[in-house]
């Protein structure tokens, strides 16, 4: 139960936000469906690998917060590009990648801040000589 009022969340909290982006900012959403375009693998490998997936497929890129996205949010800037682009025609299929998107990166954060080891550096005091 508590699985589903979390997607229902996200999906009210997404379907609230486009709809202040189209009606609002005047943002023009698109109107493709998702498997007209794309596959099944291309879903495993933007899932599994998104950095990579993304350098070397053909999904659009380039300016500023693109870059920031790819670097430091991978899995958002997915989520993004498909609600932009597969909204209108797959809702289910965007929330999941928001799912993804949004446990992926908490995930992700909480593994390194758990397993980070801080390395100290001891320095050798220098010697003196007697002379």
């Amino acid at each position: 139960m508590k699985l589903f009022l979390k997607i229902l969340i996200v999906f009210l909290v997404i379907t609230g936000a486009t709809t202040l982006l189209v009606e609002q900012f005047g943002v023009s959403l698109g109107h493709t469906d998702y498997w007209d375009v794309r596959g099944v693998f291309f879903l495993l490998f933007i899932t599994t690998f998104p950095r990579l997936t993304l350098l070397f497929s053909s999904v659009p890129f380039g300016g500023v917060f693109w870059w920031l996205g790819w670097f430091f949010a991978p899995r958002i800037l997915v989520a993004i590009l498909a609600t932009l682009a597969y909204w209108q025609t797959n809702p289910v299929l965007v929330t999941m990648s928001w799912l993804i998107a949004l446990s992926g990166e908490t995930g992700e954060k909480f593994a390194l801040s758990k397993y980070y080891v801080q390395v100290k550096v001891r320095r050798r005091k220098p010697r003196v000589s007697a002379l």
